[in-house]
């Protein structure tokens, strides 16, 4: 192979009918020079992420991407709309959003925006904040437990960024990922080699051994000294650790691996084939390992329970957020009120939406969990502790269509606005909490001056029911996220 040479101004000189080698391009060039940038420290261990990395480095991107560089985009009026702000249980009028830079500048006084600036006409629709799903299993919602547990992870990737796109396409432009190997995903999404709602990634879930992340079979006991990792282990969905040094060790590895926060098992739960669901987790100091490990990186821990006593231990030791929960009787409810920790809770009813399960045990669990659900809710309200949304769609990729539905279900216990807020404002303080771990330092789920611009159009009023998320493909005429718009299905 010959390689002819290139002129300072990246010109090269050849034979007529030769085409040039472009290994000294400028545009070669230019490329090496931002991957020999993104090769960090943490991207280089991260493995996976480093491949996508490179890939965005060279400028494999969506085209909707390359097609709105940053410094060439006109800022955009959003006109003639009502919208709901993600905190005021009310929607406004008399106000243009406009949207400069990926962050919403100014809501100014209706037709004051500048001129130069894009209009989007709404056409008297509503607007609201991007969703957020504070509980989501970004890697494991677009498999089943048997390809997760058996198929190459490879494949499980694959699924999970189709799944990505989708998620973004429902509304969602923000997920708190709660236990998976989402770091790789969360970095193609970041650098627009997929599209897909930006990911606060917990990492592989902290269990101890025969808790909630243990998912090993019984064949597979003991574990002896000489014994590695388990298959669910050596893909990052889970990480089996018993006393305080262990804790410590697998905390800091899923720091290390860039969590924004940790994840873990307090008590026992549907999905897990051998943990009764009465089962209480972790001894408090072995808790205490996880909250100090997280703490010392600015962050915090949410914690897997649905029991009493497995929440009040979570609590004493410093875990910021339960997970669930639906099992908390008054006292306990109280108790997360007064210590200011957040309820991050889902609407389980057993229904037509549920997860499916095969097993007995587990179907009888569902059914439990399922039965202080509207009491937790009605209870959590009343007494006025910090809640926020999740679905837990989990080892079910035709349930993942279910995830807007699942909030309208909200309404049922309380105005729909209040329901809209735990998935908008008041998530965007819930994952707040990671602090200078906070990978998206903004303000997300509001409309609001400086916060990121994440917004949807709808055609529904959601002052008065939210039907409508159930049919985003309908509903939704316009999604933007990071001032991107990623769907343009208005008039």
């Amino acid at each position: 192979m010959v390689c002819y040479t290139h002129s300072a101004d990246g010109e090269a000189r050849l034979p007529a009918g030769i085409k040039p080698c472009l290994c000294g391009a400028a545009v070669t060039r230019a490329a090496m020079r931002r991957i020999e940038a993104d090769l960090s420290r943490r991207e280089f261990l991260g493995g996976s992420a480093a491949v996508l990395a490179l890939f965005a480095g060279l400028g494999l991107q969506p085209a909707h991407v390359q097609a709105q560089p940053a410094g060439a985009r006109p800022p955009l009026l959003l006109t003639n709309l009502r919208f709901f702000d993600g905190r005021t249980p009310r929607l406004q009028a008399g106000r243009d959003i406009l949207v400069r830079d990926g962050r919403i500048e100014a809501l100014v006084p209706a037709g004051q925006g500048p001129a130069e600036a894009q209009r989007i006409d709404c056409s008297g629709r509503s607007v609201i904040p991007g969703l957020i799903d504070a509980h989501w299993h970004a890697t494991l919602v677009g498999v089943s437990q048997v390809a997760a547990m058996t198929q190459d992870v490879g494949f499980v990737h694959l699924m999970a960024g189709r799944q990505a796109g989708a998620t973004l396409m429902r509304g969602f432009t923000t997920v708190r990922d709660v236990g998976g190997p989402s770091f790789g995903l969360k970095l193609a999404i970041d650098r627009g080699v997929i599209d897909g709602p930006r990911i606060y990634p917990s990492g592989a879930m902290v269990s101890q051994t025969s808790g909630h992340g243990d998912f090993r079979f019984l064949s597979e006991l003991p574990r002896m000294p000489q014994d590695g990792p388990s298959y669910t282990e050596r893909m990052g969905a889970a990480a089996i650790a018993d006393g305080r040094d262990e804790v410590l060790r697998r905390a800091r590895e899923q720091l290390m691996r860039g969590a924004s926060q940790i994840k873990i098992m307090a008590g026992g739960g549907v999905a897990s084939m051998y943990d009764p669901l009465d089962a209480t987790q972790y001894l408090e100091e072995e808790m205490k390992a996880a909250v100090q490990a997280a703490a010392d990186w600015g962050t915090y821990v949410c914690a897997h329970v649905y029991t009493s006593q497995g929440i009040q231990r979570a609590i004493r030791a410093g875990v910021k957020s339960i997970e669930h929960g639906q099992l908390a009787d008054s006292a306990t409810i109280r108790m997360m009120r007064d210590e200011g920790v957040w309820w991050s809770i889902q609407p389980f009813l057993a229904d037509e939406d549920a997860n499916r399960y095969t097993d007995p045990a587990s179907i009888a669990k569902q059914q439990q969990v399922a039965s202080g659900t509207e009491r937790a809710f009605r209870e959590g309200r009343s007494l006025g502790v910090k809640m926020a949304f999740g679905t837990d769609i989990l080892f079910n990729p035709q349930g993942a269509a279910s995830q807007g539905r699942q909030l309208a279900k909200l309404a049922r216990f309380m105005p729909p606005l209040e329901a809209l807020r735990l998935a908008t404002g008041s998530a965007g303080e819930l994952l707040a909490l990671s602090g200078p771990r906070n990978p998206y330092p903004a303000p997300l789920g509001v409309i609001a001056e400086g916060a990121l611009a994440d917004l949807l159009v709808v055609d529904g009023d959601p002052s008065k029911d939210l039907a409508f998320l159930g049919t985003p493909d309908q509903s939704l005429k316009l999604i933007m996220k990071d001032g991107r718009i990623h769907k343009q299905a208005l008039a």
